[in-house]
């Protein structure tokens, strides 16, 4: 990755959030749910008439452009539709996000109040996010930019926006642009931003520091795998740690993904990035916490040297684990990364990964599952993702599927001999290397957007990480 290619999380305030300014022109936005918007809007008579002459009725994501007398764009009605009763994603602060991708570039404002106007902030940024790396046509793009709504904190706005841009960037680039190396890179880069720490164990170091089952998944590519380890804030506070999964391809090693399976699995890092997105959002607050964020970086690759089904691996925890399947390696990696955060005692020790493909036969692309023990966090979590417009769903910690894992020549298995239970069995693995952190919660997630949504394009999502920051803002805010 060269200097120009850098992912540069400031990129967001180049265009989309602007300082809410009195003197500036701005056009602005409304918003209708129905055609008897019109009796009371603030428009003139020929602009109703043009309304009604296009057919406008309020309808959801449809948006219709005002002309002025001059032939110029003198506003914008954005029509919701019905509302959907206990949806929280049909709101339009959310909504929002449809227009930086619809409207001609220019300066807007939003003309409503609104209840929520950080999310509305918020919704532009991710709805204005495009991933141009590639296109060779690649110059600066006209920009629409939105004023930072009355209410609004622009700051947190945009280091939530820039967060969410840095994730989908890494998870979007192509696995020959982003190995283990590039994604200790992307770490670094966010480090030195806000005066972090970085260290990294690489390649056969990672037998040396007893991290021997990061090493087993990775050490059939030529790209050597590693643990990257990140931390920042003031030592004595709160710990929080972050774990991520960052393989950068998943071929499925020995146990081969079909072709089909393999089209996007450069976003089998999405664990990582998530991760880093979310430390982004603490570490721009200045929460009162001493983070730390935890990567084991690899390459699921096939080579003489591939680990194979069959196998059985030391954990640094010191449990043997037979493989049952080579592309269930997240786990794997995790289960090393979790124990060495464990060893440390956190308050509050949090994994993310695109582990398991039953989680989205369960709840869909748009709803991650998470786990964990602890009721009320579990109730602040599931809250603040309805709040945000980044919901996640609980699942449990069924002890009655443990036995799942059980394998007749090692402490456990990698994976279960049913089809069942995927994503639950998946966690309680995970779980059995966290010990002695105040509380875990693990995060399934997909990590992609398999088509537009108003809150961005098809293409990488840093599932979760929204609702986790709101939660966290609330409990440590200095």
């Amino acid at each position: 990755m060269t200097a120009s290619e850098k992912t540069d999380p400031s990129i967001a305030q180049i265009s989309v959030l602007a300082e809410a300014d009195a003197e500036a022109k701005s056009i602005p936005i409304w918003f209708a749910r129905d055609a008897d918007w019109m009796r009371m809007a603030p428009i003139t008579e020929a602009q109703k008439a043009w309304l009604a002459a296009q057919g406008f009725k309020g309808n959801g994501k449809k948006h219709f452009a005002l002309p002025g007398a001059d032939g110029s764009v003198a506003g914008v009605v954005l029509g919701l539709g019905e509302q959907r009763a206990g949806d929280p994603m049909d709101r339009k602060e959310l909504a929002v996000g449809l227009l930086p991708g619809l409207l001609p570039p220019g300066r807007y404002r939003l003309a409503d109040e609104c209840e929520h106007a950080e999310l509305a902030a918020v919704a532009w940024g991710l709805g204005a996010y495009r991933f141009r790396r590639y296109k060779t046509s690649n110059g600066e793009q006209p920009a629409c930019q939105l004023d930072a709504p009355r209410g609004a904190d622009r700051a947190c706005a945009l280091s939530i926006i820039e967060a969410v841009w840095l994730a989908r960037d890494l998870i979007n680039t192509p696995a020959n642009d982003l190995g283990p190396g590039e994604l200790e890179q992307a770490a670094r880069q966010l480090a030195e931003r806000h005066g972090a720490a970085v260290a990294s164990i690489v390649g056969d170091d990672l037998l040396a520091h007893n991290f021997p089952m990061i090493h087993a998944v990775g050490r059939a590519s030529t790209r050597a795998p590693r643990l990257i380890d990140l931390t920042w804030g003031r030592g004595d506070a709160e710990r929080i740690t972050l774990v991520g999964k960052g393989i950068c391809f998943d071929t499925g090693g020995l146990d081969i993904k079909p072709s089909a399976a393999m089209l996007i699995m450069k976003k089998d890092m999405g664990g990582a990035a998530t991760a880093l997105a979310l430390g982004h959002m603490i570490m721009s607050a200045r929460l009162d916490v001493r983070l730390r964020i935890l990567i084991p970086a690899a390459e699921n690759s096939i080579s003489g040297n591939a680990f194979r089904p069959g196998d059985v691996l030391k954990s640094r925890a010191g449990k043997t684990v037979e493989i049952g399947n080579t592309d269930a390696e997240g786990r794997l990696v995790l289960a090393d990364a979790l124990a060495l955060a464990d060893e440390e005692r956190p308050g509050t020790l949090m994994s993310f990964a695109t582990l398991t493909g039953a989680a989205r036969v369960a709840l869909g692309p748009e709803l991650p599952p998470f786990y964990t023990d602890d009721d009320a966090f579990a109730a602040l979590i599931a809250a603040a993702g309805n709040r945000v417009g980044d919901p996640v769903w609980r699942m449990p910690f069924w002890a009655g599927y443990e036995s799942n894992l059980d394998s007749p020549v090692a402490d456990m298995n990698n994976v279960s001999e049913g089809p069942f239970a995927g994503s639950v069995t998946a966690a309680l693995f995970l779980r059995r290397f966290v010990r002695q952190a105040g509380r875990f919660a693990h995060f399934d997630i997909y990590g992609w957007r398999p088509a537009p949504k108003p809150l961005g394009p098809k293409g990488g999502e840093p599932h979760a990480a929204r609702a986790l920051f709101d939660v966290l803002r609330h409990m440590h805010q200095r």
